[in-house]
């Protein structure tokens, strides 16, 4: 990943809260076909590693998954929030149409899960971390039992000892102060959970 000086964040503690706030990742690898990429919902242990591991799971007819031998090197991108700045919101006139957006890249080698009992351990754990803030959560014994088996026999689970992880808060740093409150004024006038959501991540980066 791109990153400048003024963007680059390497604290590993604030790279894993994006990843659990964000957690629905792209996963792209390169097989005999090219590059392919899927949508999943992760699961993050940081305790694996120094740097933390993945949870994921794909479609067993989805053939991405032959090419997860512990050997072949994969890219995980989680996307945070984004959104348009418009130069008419700062105040100097050397400034240019701009996207701001936070962005977390994971790397590493992931390995097929054969073990089923572990599987569904994993499986239950990411059904919980999404339910957990529901009054009634669902688990998966709220499900027949054998439908439950045959879900989880159509499934191939991996993990994904994280290698690298880059993250990037491109949230005009390189701005001056006067400009970054004008965008940040302007994103919260312009309104929406994207707009709101990166004047928000602005307005702590200059805290």
């Amino acid at each position: 990943m791109y990153r400048p000086r003024h963007f680059d964040v390497d604290d590993l503690a604030r790279l894993h809260s994006m990843i659990r706030g964000q957690s629905f990742g792209t996963l792209v690898s390169l097989g005999a076909e090219g590059l392919v990429a899927s949508h999943i919902p992760f699961l993050l242990d940081p305790e694996q590693g120094p740097s933390g591991s993945l949870f994921g799971h794909v479609a067993r007819a989805n053939s991405q998954w032959k090419g997860f031998d512990g050997q072949a090197e994969v890219l995980v991108t989680f996307q945070g929030p984004h959104a348009y700045v418009s130069p008419a919101w700062m105040e100097g006139d050397q400034n240019v149409p701009t996207w701001n957006y936070v962005a977390v890249h994971v790397s590493g080698r992931p390995r097929v899960i054969a073990d089923p009992d572990r599987v569904r351990t994993s499986i239950e754990r990411l059904v919980a971390a999404n339910e957990s803030s529901r009054s009634s959560p669902w688990t998966t014994q709220d499900a027949p039992s054998d439908f439950v088996d045959g879900m989880l026999r159509g499934i191939v689970a991996f993990d994904l000892g994280i290698h690298r992880i880059e993250g990037k808060w491109k949230l005009s740093q390189n701005k001056a102060e006067v400009d970054r409150c004008g965008a940040i004024a302007g994103l919260e006038a312009e309104g929406g959970t994207a707009a709101c959501d990166i004047a928000r991540e602005m307005r702590a980066s200059l805290e």
